[in-house]
């Protein structure tokens, strides 16, 4: 059912960039925006991973470099069948985490080093669960298509907004014009705000199941809890300096520490996430 919801909130964010385009350009300006989600969709499937990684500075270490994380990592893949995704580290002492790729086989896992250097083994084998189980669910391959589509509609968004505000809607009279520029100004508001919506909703049913996989696969639901308890109090008091497209990828908001990114989080509730997990203890 998860997967079937996911398949229809992915279709009404292309629907929506369509309509966007549409409103912005007529039928050429949708037929654009098609293009535009087919080309995007293409580009983040083979090479999204190597820009999120990338973005965030994230090194490539060996069993050798980091012999807990890696054998951690071992342990799980090999108990749940999956094979070995390459291993990551963030240069940063906030802590948090998230999986990339698109596919089991083409797939990185990558911490901070605060969160190494901060969670017990326990807690740290939750959260490469939780990371693994979303590798093993394909959540990697959708995450960042929805990141890559959302910001396209509030990339086409954005040019309404300047073409209302500077009269740049091509209407046949003043009147048109106007009413025309009232419609995109109106748009270029709503528009992200329906992205973001959907990306909320797809974000927040993978997570849920992504905890639930992640502590079945470790046999642990406590470590995982312990984990997100510990890693939400320190997004409060040192929040990651995040891009708000690829925020709903970490295992918590890294946003979190800043009162009106938390508001329109991608990520569910804390508190309900930690309560579903004692609750399978």
């Amino acid at each position: 059912m998860n997967y079937f919801k996911t398949t229809l909130l992915l279709i009404a964010l292309t629907l929506l960039l369509v309509w966007v385009g549409g409103m912005f350009g007529g039928r050429h300006g949708a037929i654009f925006a098609f293009a535009i989600a087919i080309g995007m969709n293409f580009f983040s499937y083979w090479f999204s991973d190597k820009i999120v990684l990338k973005m965030y500075g994230a090194r490539e270490v060996s069993e050798q470099e980091s012999p807990a994380y890696y054998g951690i990592v071992k342990e799980l893949i090999t108990d749940a069948g999956l094979p070995m995704p390459r291993a990551y580290i963030i240069p940063t002492n906030a802590m948090n985490a998230f999986a990339t790729g698109r596919n089991p086989h083409h797939a990185a896992v990558a911490v901070t080093e605060g969160m190494l250097n901060s969670l017990k083994h326990e807690e740290l084998k939750g959260v490469l669960g939780h990371e693994l189980s979303h590798i093993r669910n394909r959540d990697i391959l959708i995450s960042t298509i929805v990141a890559t589509v959302a910001g396209a509609i509030m990339l086409l968004a954005d040019m309404a907004r300047w073409a209302a505000l500077f009269g740049g809607y091509g209407g046949r009279d003043e009147g048109e014009s106007r009413g025309g520029g009232i419609a995109m100004l109106f748009l270029a508001i709503l528009a992200p705000i329906a992205a973001l919506i959907i990306q909320m909703a797809i974000s927040r049913s993978r997570e849920y199941a992504a905890d639930k996989g992640g502590a079945l696969m470790t046999g642990n639901p406590l470590g995982l809890a312990s984990a997100l308890e510990k890693l939400q109090q320190a997004s409060m008091v040192r929040p990651m300096d995040a891009n708000s497209s690829t925020a709903h990828m970490f295992i918590v908001n890294p946003l979190s520490g800043r009162s009106f990114a938390a508001i329109f989080s991608t990520h569910p509730p804390i508190e309900e996430r930690i309560k579903r997990l004692r609750a399978m203890a």
